[in-house]
């Protein structure tokens, strides 16, 4: 199983960035993907989830900001952020779920992928 992470970098705060990732190694189709995020000195956390067929979840502090989708022909799952805020700042990563509906936890994803940094600064 390979996740490779791209999209991230600097932006102003109210900004936008689209977060992508390669997956490789499964069947992406049959599994569910999912974004975390771990900010310095905090414990990683759930961002955004979506199931093998499209169905999503969000955590209550990007929902209406922040969009997850996949492109099974890419085998690529994406995260849209918009109206970025500093509180933001963290690095991002892809996680594919053994499951084809998964949860919020991280111990529903066995696999991960190296992150990608966001900052959101002006």
């Amino acid at each position: 199983v390979q996740l490779v992470e791209s999209g991230g970098g600097l932006v102003q705060p109210g900004g936008s960035l689209r977060l992508s990732c390669a997956a490789s190694g499964f069947t992406f189709s049959r599994s569910g993907m999912g974004w975390f995020r771990q900010a310095p000195g905090k414990e990683r956390e759930f961002v955004a989830g979506i199931s093998w067929s499209g169905s999503t979840t969000y955590a209550d502090s990007v929902k209406g900001r922040f969009t997850i989708s996949r492109d099974n022909a890419k085998n690529t799952v994406f995260v849209q952020m918009n109206s970025l805020k500093p509180e933001d700042t963290a690095v991002y990563y892809c996680a594919a779920s053994r499951f084809l509906v998964p949860g919020t936890g991280s111990r529903d994803f066995g696999s991960w992928g190296q992150g990608t940094q966001v900052t959101v600064s002006s």
